[in-house]
């Protein structure tokens, strides 16, 4: 992580170099070289390929400019360490580049102190160590770039889904989405429903270890940021495949349940966004190890339907009758 140094820019560049140091340089025992030269140094495993996904998030686009940054830190991790976990690969480096106010950008800052630690906390829990990154003066942005590793030619892919392969997906759709609506004032939860919802929105799980043990029991993966159209679209476009889905048998939790019947609720469980589940398609012959997989993880993975010839998203209700979808899913550039 190096610092950039502008002449237009207002920012001290002593102060860029005191936040790397005080806030995120920290021993990287995988790394031959890490924070505090001009690029980091990485040996890899005999037979490994190297994953690498990057997520950018702006305030007021992406989150509130008063989002509590200890849930920021931590979640400007988890949705990069979502992606790796739809390749089935093991995280391992991240680069943070971070463009800050000249407000942030002081001595002994609590806004940084508990960004960093919130974003250490998920960083430690699966052993990612912070390589490098950026920091520069402006409007709040955050860039995270993670890195991982994955056997040769076993990564899962979005265009792997073969005909008759069951859909599958990991825990519940909808509570992040939810829970913007209410942040937004659009809806109004319960209290009870505001401590379930919130959570999936600012702190969300990333799916690492199924991620993992997905490889060779699925066929292709990806991770729902945009809804669950939007995404299992892109498997269906590049896999060159339809599926056939029952709306009834998407997960949803107790408190979307609630709200079912309502067209808001509907848009948060199908195209919301924010979810970071996984979804993925794997044989019929892979069902009962699935679901086992599902007892040993303790984590809901429910089948919702199957590939099938043809182009696009078919969708059914409970008696079967095919349902014309609306909402298509976030859009970075319209939404």
């Amino acid at each position: 992580m190096h610092s950039k140094h502008h002449p237009t820019e207002d920012f001290r560049l002593n102060a860029e170099f005191d936040i790397i140091s005080r806030y995120f340089k920290k021993p990287t025992a995988s790394a031959i070289l890490g924070i505090g030269d001009d690029a980091a140094l990485v040996a890899l495993s005999n037979n490994a390929e190297l994953a690498f996904s990057t997520d950018t998030l702006v305030s007021g686009i992406h989150f509130f400019a008063d989002t509590d940054p200890y849930q920021l830190g931590y979640k400007s991790l988890a949705v990069n360490l979502s992606d790796l976990a739809a390749m089935g690969s093991k995280p391992l480096w991240a680069m943070l580049s971070l463009t800050l106010p000249k407000s942030l950008a002081v001595e002994n800052n609590k806004w940084l102190s508990d960004f960093s630690k919130g974003f250490f906390e998920l960083a430690h829990r699966y052993k990612v160590e912070l390589i490098g990154g950026d920091t520069t003066s402006g409007p709040l942005n955050i860039g995270v770039q993670i890195i991982g590793e994955v056997a040769q030619g076993e990564a899962l892919r979005r265009s792997g889904a073969m005909l008759e392969d069951e859909i599958w997906i990991s825990g519940y759709l909808g509570d992040a989405a939810l829970a913007l609506c209410h942040e937004k004032q659009q809806i109004k939860l319960e209290p009870d429903e505001i401590a379930h919802c919130l959570p999936a929105l600012h702190m969300p799980t990333a799916r690492v270890e199924l991620g993992q043990r997905l490889i060779g029991l699925a066929h292709s993966a990806i991770d729902i940021s945009d809804g669950l159209i939007a995404d299992l679209g892109h498997i269906l476009t590049a896999s060159n495949k339809s599926a056939d889905i029952n709306l009834t048998a998407v997960p949803r939790s107790i408190v979307l349940q609630r709200y079912i019947h309502q067209g808001f609720a509907i848009d948060c469980l199908l195209a919301g966004g924010d979810d970071y589940e996984l979804c993925f398609t794997a044989p019929k012959t892979k069902h009962k190890a699935i679901e086992q997989l599902s007892n040993e993880l303790s984590l809901p993975l429910t089948c919702i339907g199957e590939i099938v010839q043809g182009k696009g998203l078919i969708a059914r209700d409970a008696q079967g009758s095919e349902i014309k979808l609306e909402k298509k899913g976030y859009d970075h550039f319209s939404s």
